[in-house]
């Protein structure tokens, strides 16, 4: 695992399409912009559920919405 520190508004790249920003730092909180080719998923690790946790939350009715920008 590669391990960087960044500050604000510096970025790292991933191959040629993927860039990383980081756009904000407050109260131990870090928001990051990822810009990437429309066809590279992008998800938060938590939301990846196992088949369990899938049923357990679709049985429970709870939803979640997560919503990503792509820059232009």
């Amino acid at each position: 695992m590669l391990v960087l520190s960044r500050k604000l508004n510096q970025r790292i790249m991933i191959g040629d399409s993927i860039e990383i920003k980081v756009l904000k730092i407050s109260n131990g909180r870090v928001k990051l912009g990822i810009e990437a080719d429309s066809f590279i998923d992008i998800r938060r690790a938590e939301i990846d559920l196992d088949s369990s946790e899938v049923e357990v939350q679709q049985s429970s009715k709870k939803t979640r919405s997560v919503t990503l920008q792509a820059a232009s």
